[in-house]
């Protein structure tokens, strides 16, 4: 047993230390590095990417796969052995628990020179003295399991599931290890807790209690207990992964540490862990998590030259316009809104007052006119988006919900259609048909773009910054040219107001624009593809790419255009720029030159100058480096004498 457990941790041993690639300068060793910044605390998390060990040894990697909780203990093993190889320099900052576990180890070394016997649980667990982290990045091979596919053959098994988050809790510590102390022999005791609830110990079960039969009670240290941050997600399935007929499933996912904060309702993720059975109230968890957006992954598709190239061409907004729902004819007009409603636009806050950036449009026109086709395609093209109906959503599905959390017990907000499509596009089908008690609970999203809850107790603002596309239908079914359009309009005055467009889509008989319709829908039908085009039209994923660039501004720039704001702001106030010290020093070198009646000044002299007026003597070294590198003044040999050149 001893023979087959170390030749793993040899394996991850060294892979840990032999692991390079090639790189510009020669050879780089990435996990060499991250343990030299994880030994000076310049780094939380190792990150162990399963493609280089397949690199190294591919029976290591299926190892990894079939039995992530072990072999997640041996690497952290591994690097907790390695770390104070890589130990260059003594950690300046260190906070209470640092200064905790040196004690305790010198109290140890002590106790271990004079002889004395520990129990099991009075020796340190690992867990106390680790203070890194360490996430496996699956295989780019495998692939992303269904949540309803994630069954009883993987648990144990590193899994890779996709979806949508749905709830996320707030981050609260999770205790690792509790430290106790006894009241009778000052013995204290170390209790690793693996599960989210653990019993706690009371009885002393140090040798001395037990000897004596003193009947110490142990006492909570949290001092010398070891904390971490816990956060629980919920995922649900997407939409194109539920079989007809079927509800979505949804898994909880625990997440620790550098993982938190990392997702927010609404995002669409995927998620690499361990998947184990929890006993508590027959909730499934994925454990150790490494959360990968799938949105941040899009935004950095690399594109072709010939993609780049086609941008430049005058009537490629026409095109953009054209590739969107190509099999749908006609509706130019339309499809151009609806490419402005996923650019969107910017937010802006002149004195205060929110003007928002996002478009709302309504879609209203008679039966038959693929108003429902739009929506369905602007949600398939949207990264973030939510589809619903006017019947099938109540005031409380758009908004937010107020549930009680099955973790804590705490009643906590649940986002509804309208959160879950922060940043990015919800679309309500059959306006019309939607309640008048539920159709208002989106004025406020429609043009502050929050929602304020005070349910339960729970008062708060959730962001809805999203563009509503509605479709509905006139009254009475069909369009009626002889009534007004208020009457075929039936919408209240305060939500008509709020759409920046209303379409107006008719099916006027006529007989020639009915041929060519009836064309494109038997081409269509008969050939499962659009008719072709002039030219070429753009896929859903450069359609994706186009509508969601972000521009990248340097840091560099970032900060010249910061010195040239406050230079302009000091400016226009009449104050001047304050100068830099480098500035100060050359003055008060000249101006000593000067006085001197020469072009040379004694180095001595001119750093007696400078400290008098509140330098240091490492700021003059600095300028005297800089402006001798700028060719203004030379400095001998001896460093006596600054000569003016």
């Amino acid at each position: 047993l001893t023979l087959s457990r170390s030749r793993p941790a040899e394996k991850v041993k060294r892979f840990l230390q032999e692991f390079c690639r090639d790189g510009e300068l020669g050879k780089e060793f990435p996990y060499r590095d991250q343990l030299v910044s994880l030994a000076h605390r310049e780094q939380v998390a190792l990150y162990v990417d399963l493609d280089e060990v397949a690199e190294e040894d591919p029976e290591l990697v299926d190892a990894v796969c079939e039995n992530a909780k072990r072999y997640a203990r041996l690497f952290a093993d591994a690097v907790h052995e390695l770390l104070p190889q890589h130990k260059e320099r003594e950690v300046v900052n260190k906070d209470v628990l640092d200064v905790y576990i040196e004690h305790r180890l010198m109290l140890e070394q002590r106790g271990r020179d004079a002889g004395e016997t520990h129990g099991p649980q009075n020796q340190y667990p690992p867990e106390l003295l680790r203070r890194f982290e360490l996430y496996f990045k699956a295989p780019s091979a495998s692939k992303a399991h269904v949540i309803r596919d994630v069954k009883a053959d993987c648990i144990g098994k590193l899994v890779t599931v996709r979806g949508i988050v749905t709830r996320v809790t707030e981050v609260k510590p999770m205790m690792v290890v509790a430290t106790y102390s006894c009241d009778q022999c000052g013995a204290e005791t170390y209790q690793p807790i693996q599960s989210p609830t653990f019993m706690p110990l009371i009885m002393c079960p140090s040798q001395e209690c037990q000897t004596n039969r003193s009947g110490g009670r142990l006492y909570l240290q949290s001092r010398g207990s070891k904390f971490i941050k816990f956060q629980e997600l919920k995922m649900q399935e997407h939409s194109d992964q539920v079989p007809v007929g079927h509800l979505p499933r949804s898994i909880s996912v625990a997440v620790h540490g550098e993982n938190t904060r990392l997702a927010q309702p609404g995002d669409h993720v995927s998620i690499t862990g361990v998947f184990l059975p929890l006993l508590r109230a027959g909730f499934r968890q994925i454990a150790q998590v490494r959360k990968e957006d799938v949105n941040e992954a899009m935004r950095l598709m690399e594109m072709s030259k010939d993609s780049l190239l086609g941008d430049k061409e005058e009537d490629f907004y026409d095109k953009l316009a054209a590739s969107i729902a190509p099999e749908i004819y006609g509706h130019e007009d339309v499809k151009k809104a609806l490419l402005l409603l996923l650019v969107g636009g910017v937010d802006r806050n002149p004195r205060g007052m929110k003007i928002r950036g996002n478009i709302n449009i309504c879609l209203m026109g008679d039966p038959g006119v693929a108003k429902s086709q739009l929506l369905s395609y602007i949600d398939r093209l949207a990264p973030r988006s939510q589809y619903t109906t006017g019947r099938g959503s109540s005031g409380v599905g758009l908004t937010a919900a107020v549930l009680r959390d099955p973790l804590t017990g705490e009643l906590a907000l649940e986002g509804g259609a309208l959160v879950l499509a922060d940043q990015g596009v919800c679309c309500i089908d059959e306006f019309d048909k939607m309640l008048e008690s539920d159709r208002t609970a989106i004025h406020e999203v429609m043009e502050q773009q929050t929602i304020s809850i005070a349910k339960a107790g729970v008062l708060a603002t959730l962001n809805a910054r999203c563009a509503i596309l509605a479709a509905a239908n006139p009254a009475y079914g069909r369009y009626n040219p002889k009534r007004s359009l208020e009457q075929n309009v039936q919408l209240p005055a305060a939500l008509l107001s709020r759409f920046d467009l209303l379409w107006l889509i008719q099916d006027r008989p006529d007989r020639d624009n009915d041929l060519r319709l009836a064309q494109h829908i038997t081409y269509v039908h008969q050939h499962s593809r659009q008719p072709p085009c002039a030219f070429q039209q753009l896929d859903m994923k450069l359609m994706s790419t186009y509508t969601h660039t972000h521009p990248a501004f340097p840091q560099a720039a970032a900060g010249g255009g910061r010195d040239l704001r406050d230079g302009a702001g000091a400016g226009r106030r009449g104050g001047r720029v304050p100068q830099r010290a480098a500035d100060v020093i050359f003055a008060a070198v000249r101006e000593l030159a000067g006085g001197a009646g020469g072009r040379s000044v004694r180095y001595a002299e001119a750093e007696q100058r400078c400290v008098s007026k509140g330098f240091t003597p490492a700021q003059f070294q600095a300028a005297l480096d800089e402006y001798e590198e700028l060719n203004v003044w030379q400095v001998n040999q001896a460093r006596t004498r600054i000569t003016f050149v």
